[in-house]
């Protein structure tokens, strides 16, 4: 039997929802909209991007001597994970039945 998708942290969930709705943003952004540091934003976003829940790339400088950024954006799958998160559930609305 295959194992059940682990569930997300509260700070993998802050992360998507920063990203939700949006095009693409750097880790600093991200970083300063969840008050995240880095140490523990950048496994975050690396778990993140291998589940399939966000992608990332490189993005040219917008100003010339400028190294490229790595920038990141919510999947198909990351919104419906966020969806799922979203939901009360249905173990508790049930009484843990």
């Amino acid at each position: 039997m295959p194992a059940a998708p682990r569930k997300l942290s509260p700070q993998s969930l802050a992360v998507l929802e920063v990203l939700h709705g949006r095009e693409w943003l750097y880790g600093l952004e991200v970083s300063a909209a969840t008050g995240l540091k880095s140490g523990s934003l950048y496994p975050i976003l690396i778990r993140l991007a291998d589940r399939g829940l966000l992608e990332s790339r490189w993005l040219e400088p917008e100003r010339p001597g400028r190294p490229a950024r790595h920038a990141y954006r919510i999947t198909g799958a990351g919104r419906s994970a966020l969806a799922a998160a979203r939901r009360p559930s249905t173990t508790l609305a049930l009484g843990g039945i």
